[in-house]
């Protein structure tokens, strides 16, 4: 299978809605690896590497986020798939948890 990358920025009201655990929780439920983090403007950033379609699932669930979100854009770049992560991860400032 093709593996893909995806590089995305979503903004609304998607901090404080636990929007990176449920982020998490359904990377590594889908063998999805990379990271997401709060950004100091307000939005969420993820980076998702993994087979094609679980990538592709992960897009289309930032979308619509956890209950208590609302997502009023997605900017997705696809990039070149690096395989550099072996799990899936929150970012909080310069470390990972």
């Amino acid at each position: 299978m093709a593996k893909k990358r995806a590089h995305v920025f979503i903004s609304g009201l998607v901090q404080g809605v636990f929007f990176r655990a449920e982020t998490q929780t359904r990377a590594r439920r889908l063998g999805v690896t990379g990271w997401v983090r709060n950004l100091w403007d307000g939005r969420v950033e993820a980076v998702f590497e993994g087979e094609e379609e679980a990538v592709e699932r992960m897009v289309s669930w930032c979308h619509r986020g956890p209950p208590g979100a609302r997502v009023e854009n997605v900017e997705v770049t696809y990039e070149d798939y690096t395989g550099e992560y072996d799990t899936f991860g929150i970012r909080y400032g310069g470390g990972w948890y």
